[in-house]
């Protein structure tokens, strides 16, 4: 299992994420889900908003096209995109 996975069209990503940190980067791989580091604290969504942001960012599609799909709460996320030309593996090597 890949921390990714095209569902017809749709990106599907596995994430660990970990709000409060110094600056919002993407970690590199955590298991089996991409390690993402926020720097919004985990307060009233402010994490989650940042971290649809910046997914939407490093995939050039507008913020609609980012849903938040798993894991409100948690560390733990799933998120699909929709409507991005940008590979998934492009994140890992430091590209986009």
């Amino acid at each position: 299992m890949s921390w990714f996975r095209d569902e017809g069209g749709v990106l599907v990503l596995t994430l660990h994420v970990q709000p409060g940190a110094k600056r919002t980067e993407i970690a590199g791989l955590h298991g089996e889900a991409l390690k993402i580091r926020l720097a919004a604290p985990p307060i009233e969504g402010r994490a989650n908003e940042a971290l649809l942001r910046f997914i939407a960012d490093r995939f050039g599609v507008p913020l609609r096209n980012v849903e938040l799909r798993q894991g409100g709460q948690s560390r733990h996320k799933r998120i699909a995109i929709s409507g991005s030309a940008v590979a998934p593996e492009s994140l890992l090597s430091g590209g986009v």
